[in-house]
């Protein structure tokens, strides 16, 4: 239950933990531009799977920002459930891409959907058994895929891997640093209201693809 005690607490304009709190709108944001880019054709993904998987990317996003902001204004295991099926399902808008992209259309498919299926499988484990090993294998072990995927070439453009990894390995140092931060700047900023604004430029990697919006 310690993991619910964040370092800042503050309320600010009636919302509890405000920081944190409100440093999930940038996921809202991104997400909803994303949906907006692609309905409007101005975001061009292969049809088929990767475009399928960038559409749950950014549902994801969506779902994220309004599960976060929903758990961190009263923190507790209820609203950490929340939290975690949003992440699960741009997870595996991440996943899809990453295959759709490096491997094949069917990879893409394949990965995609069975992510989706395992995602919030992996959440309602830890809600059942109180252990988060298949949430935490959904999490690292994916993302340790995505970076295997790498080095495989890819066809045409896509997201721009190396930022979207960065901003999640950033975040993950902010997530374990959320006291140490908020100690050296004087109470102005922890370390978890940070990886919020970082973890959401992970949407900002989808939304400006490498080569162009054309490119994919």
């Amino acid at each position: 239950q310690g993991y619910h005690r964040f370092a800042d607490q503050r309320t600010m304009l009636g919302v509890r933990n405000a920081m944190d709190s409100l440093s999930n709108l940038p996921f809202i944001l991104f997400g909803s531009w994303g949906c907006a880019l692609l309905a409007s054709r101005r975001l061009k993904f292969q049809p088929g799977a990767l475009q399928f998987v960038s559409i749950v990317f950014f549902l994801g996003f969506i779902a994220t920002g309004i599960g976060s902001l929903w758990y961190h204004m009263a923190p507790n295991d209820e609203g950490l459930v929340f939290d975690r099926l949003g992440m699960v399902l741009a997870f595996s808008g991440v996943l899809g891409m990453i295959a759709a992209q490096r491997v094949s259309a069917r990879a893409g498919w394949c990965l995609g959907i069975v992510t989706l299926l395992l995602g919030p499988y992996a959440v309602m484990y830890w809600v059942s058994s109180g252990s988060v090993g298949p949430y935490a294998v959904m999490q690292f072990g994916g993302m340790a895929l995505v970076v295997g995927m790498l080095f495989l070439r890819g066809s045409g453009g896509g997201p721009r891997w190396e930022a979207l990894i960065a901003a999640y390995a950033l975040a993950k140092v902010f997530e374990t640093m959320d006291v140490q931060v908020f100690a050296l700047t004087q109470q102005l900023v922890s370390g978890h209201t940070l990886k919020h604004l970082v973890a959401a430029c992970a949407g900002l990697a989808v939304i400006f693809p490498a080569g162009g919006k054309d490119a994919v």
